[in-house]
């Protein structure tokens, strides 16, 4: 299995892969089909629009809460298409590692006219 370090730098290749093709401006739905194909042809595992229930006093409750990617069972991929990652953004992030018990999680802002300066990565 990759280590961590190893998939995020798969997963950052293959979004400036797929935003050098399409650039900004589109739906996030369309660089998330692309993002996945795109990892598909790396041989790298994704899983699209992850359950994510929340216990609370013991009790799992089905909140509807859905993690963009989990690639290769252990990087959260939360996708954007927004002027800005503001700090809910990333704490959204922190808090679907939190639930999930993944470590490693990436905010990826699909809007920026550079994609790496969209780009956040938080580790628990």
């Amino acid at each position: 299995m990759l280590i961590h370090r190893d998939i995020t730098d798969a997963i950052l290749g293959a979004a400036i892969e797929v935003h050098r093709a399409l650039g900004p401006g589109l739906l996030e739905s369309a660089y998330e089909e692309c993002l996945c194909h795109e990892l598909a042809l790396r041989g790298i595992s994704v899983e699209r629009q992850v359950p994510l229930p929340v216990r609370y006093k013991g009790v799992l409750l089905d909140c509807a809460y859905r993690m963009d990617l989990v690639v290769e069972d252990a990087v959260v991929v939360e996708l954007k298409c927004v002027e800005a990652i503001l700090p809910v953004h990333e704490a959204q992030l922190l808090t679907y590692l939190r639930l999930s018990g993944k470590r490693v999680g990436l905010v990826v802002n699909f809007h920026e006219p550079v994609l790496k300066d969209g780009i956040v990565r938080k580790v628990l």
